[in-house]
């Protein structure tokens, strides 16, 4: 009993410690003002399609982030997140075809619908654990394009032609293209959505999705509400993802059931991990490998793309197998070391 409280005690420290937020400047917010400067600048020398690829990293980076949020920092695993990408954008194209909805309001909407929906499905997965739980999810997964398609859906779905959407204009009579202020508005939700999972994560509920990840029972014995805050953790996990799927229905203009099938789940997954598990910066990392790299592999090789992409992806992990943020962080590791050292 004595040794079980002194792991409780110990989990509890731990989790309290700053949370590592994945950054390798000094300063988290001197951090994300220099990428939101260098994104800004993006405007302005990308053009049409470059800024389009470009919008979609940003989309793919809200989703890891939520998706880091529930596996890296809970450590509750998801093979279906493509489902809630998939319900973020639908949301976005229901409320514009059908509802006349401000794009720019379609988002929050998104959001809250993804929250409750998360939510919903995390209470009664909170029986399942590990592999159980990745195949319920990966259950949700496989059956959401079925769903979209679904005839007395139609309606508001579109079924299988899905739903076509208009790009929106910069407003105020900005000289801005539809796809820089697109690439503006993507960035500026983008950067909000990181400063809150910063300050969530920074704060007692993250602490305590930290120490449910490290140790749950010891966790629940120090007072941690185990069942309300791996709930919470799926439902903010999938108001994340779907928040990326709002900002992807915009940028693309159409959503169809094809467009989310379990292969993008999978995707999810592999982003966070190429990222890095358990880090804020990972996701942006590991969006760039989900948008860049699949298309890079089928130049390389148009009748094996796929292999080429495996063959990537194992050198990755073997390379940095914590992640691009893991790399990172050793050799920041060691530029302190040597700038320590005697002579250095």
């Amino acid at each position: 009993m004595n040794t079980f409280n002194t792991t409780a005690r110990t989990t509890l420290a731990q989790a309290s410690a700053p949370a590592r937020s994945g950054g390798f400047a000094p300063g988290w917010t001197a951090t994300l003002a220099v990428v939101a400067l260098f994104a800004i600048a993006i405007t302005f020398v990308a053009k049409g399609f470059q800024l389009f690829q470009a919008t979609m990293v940003l989309s793919y980076a809200i989703a890891l982030l939520g998706l880091n949020i529930l596996t890296g920092y809970n450590g509750q695993i998801s093979l279906g997140h493509g489902a809630f990408y998939a319900i973020g954008a639908y949301t976005t194209a229901i409320l514009m075809e059908h509802g006349g909805t401000p794009y720019w309001a379609t988002v929050p909407a998104a959001a809250v619908v993804c929250l409750a929906v998360g939510y919903a499905f995390g209470r009664p997965a909170l029986k399942l654990d590990g592999l159980y739980l990745a195949l319920a999810t990966f259950a949700l997964g496989v059956a959401m394009p079925q769903l979209l398609k679904y005839k007395h859906l139609e309606a508001w779905t579109g079924g299988v032609q899905g739903i076509v959407l208009m790009k929106p204009e910069a407003p105020f009579g900005l000289p801005l293209t539809a796809d820089q202020w697109l690439y503006l508005f993507a960035l500026f939700v983008t950067v909000i959505m990181f400063v809150i999972a910063h300050n969530l994560l920074q704060s007692g509920t993250g602490r305590a999705l930290r120490a449910i990840r490290d140790h749950a029972m010891a966790a629940e014995a120090m007072g941690v509400d185990n069942k309300h805050y791996k709930s919470m953790a799926f439902g903010v996990s999938a108001a994340y993802t779907g928040v990326g799927g709002a900002l992807s229905a915009i940028a693309v203009q159409f959503v169809a059931p094809d467009s989310f099938t379990l292969f993008l789940s999978i995707s999810l997954l592999v982003g966070i991990v190429i990222g890095g598990v358990g880090t804020l910066w990972g996701a942006i990392f590991g969006a760039v490998f989900i948008m860049f790299v699949p298309s890079l592999a089928e130049k390389v090789s148009k009748a094996a793309p796929w292999a080429i992409y495996g063959v990537v992806l194992i050198a990755i992990m073997f390379a940095m197998p914590g992640g691009v943020v893991g790399m990172l962080r050793k050799i920041q590791e060691r530029f302190k070391t040597r700038a320590g050292a005697p002579g250095g």
